[in-house]
């Protein structure tokens, strides 16, 4: 019983560092430090190229590619190259009319089903210039993005930065409102990772540039592109930091099926990455490797410490109060995700319930990756999650 208690325990204090007490230590370390100073100047500005993977955006590339050349970076030094991964819609005429008008966009076209990642590394062996910016077709970039994205590569230490999005189209009959939250925090925590520490963990993949020197190419079958580009960065010993204010813009997931899947996508990816990257877990007491575990794996771990403490409490909870209270606690928790589905059939949408669903349904699609993973991943080709939910 002893031992159960210890597991029950541990596995509260691991969830709770995770969520509140990192965040807040984070908060109390980099209060005083301030953003990277040594920046280009806008008319010193290098070259760049902007490399995306599109699989049917015949909704959203004709505003991409228009957000891209309406921003205040030197349109003459700017080289677009975007793959089509047999693409079935409108997407690459869309792309082709544009090119009479932009001679830097470049389209290239996959005849079979190749997979993000690895049309970005073809991109990349491809593309003319030392800095790379990689971005998804949704996220439509301010006059600034690209501008406070590449001034910050005149710290030869800096290897990777992350853009800002912010997100819009948010609806109340779904779960924007509680992935918008989300991100905000994420947002905040890896800004704060970058002062303090130079160790942004993972950018978001829908907006960040990158060092050619320093990029790695990702390997077949991987699934989470942006996070492994992000972890070689640091393995290289380079600076990964997010600027906020290389500020765009991005539809939020509503549908809560919809997020599922992306979300177990991206936990078989994690879990890749963490066995990839499995020498960063070896110095916990370095800044690196603190955040890393503090941020990432803890939480990928986080479905498996909230069953540790279920069992745990059901087991102790015949011997004391406090753990039959724990116990009804929790499985009261788990069953306000059904509480929520039932009231939102009535058209009742209760902000504070859908923010427990949706961290209870996020953790079982971080447990259901995990099985996916065991079972082996063979193939990283994706849909993209629908656009204007």
């Amino acid at each position: 019983m002893v031992l159960v208690e210890y597991i029950f325990w541990f596995s509260f204090l691991l969830l709770a560092h995770t969520y509140v007490l990192y965040p807040f230590l984070l908060r109390f370390l980099s209060k005083d430090k301030k953003q990277n100073t040594i920046v280009y100047a806008i008319d010193e500005l290098p070259t760049i190229s902007i490399l995306l993977a599109v699989y049917n955006e015949e909704i959203v590339i004709r505003e991409k590619i228009e957000s891209t050349f309406k921003t205040n970076y030197p349109v003459d030094k700017i080289e677009f190259l975007i793959g089509s991964d047999a693409s079935s819609d409108a997407t690459e005429q869309i792309i082709k009319d544009f090119q009479a008008e932009y001679p830097q966009l470049k389209l290239r076209v996959f005849e079979g089903r190749t997979g993000k990642p690895q049309i970005i590394n073809k991109l990349a062996e491809e593309a003319n210039n030392e800095v790379f910016v990689i971005t998804d077709a949704n996220v439509f970039f301010s006059d600034n993005t690209l501008f406070h994205l590449v001034k910050h590569f005149k710290n030869s230490s800096i290897g990777l930065v992350g853009g800002n999005i912010v997100n819009y189209n948010i609806k109340n009959d779904g779960i924007s409102h509680q992935e918008r939250s989300y991100l905000k925090g994420e947002n905040l925590v890896k800004y704060m990772e970058g002062i303090q520490w130079g160790s942004m963990i993972g950018t978001f993949g829908g907006i960040y540039a990158v060092k050619k020197s320093v990029f790695e190419p990702v390997p077949a079958t991987f699934l989470v592109d942006d996070f492994y580009i992000s972890m070689a960065v640091l393995e290289k010993q380079q600076k990964a930091i997010l600027e906020l204010k290389a500020i765009a813009y991005e539809d939020v997931s509503n549908q809560l099926n919809e997020e599922f899947r992306r979300k177990s996508r991206i936990s078989r990816g994690n879990f890749q990455n963490l066995v990839r990257f499995r020498s960063f877990l070896l110095k916990p007491w370095e800044g690196q490797s603190f955040a890393y575990i503090s941020h990432k794996v803890l939480r990928w771990f986080g479905p498996f410490l909230l069953l540790f403490m279920l069992v745990g409490s059901a087991v102790l909870a015949q011997g004391k109060l406090i753990y039959l209270l724990a116990f009804l606690g929790e499985i009261s928790f788990m069953l306000l995700p059904f509480v929520d589905s039932c009231l939102k059939l009535m058209k009742v949408n209760f902000g504070p319930l859908r923010f427990v669903s949706h961290f209870v349904w996020m953790n079982i699609a971080l447990m259901n990756g995990f099985f996916q993973f065991i079972a082996g991943v063979k193939s990283n080709i994706w849909t993209p999650t629908q656009r204007y939910q």
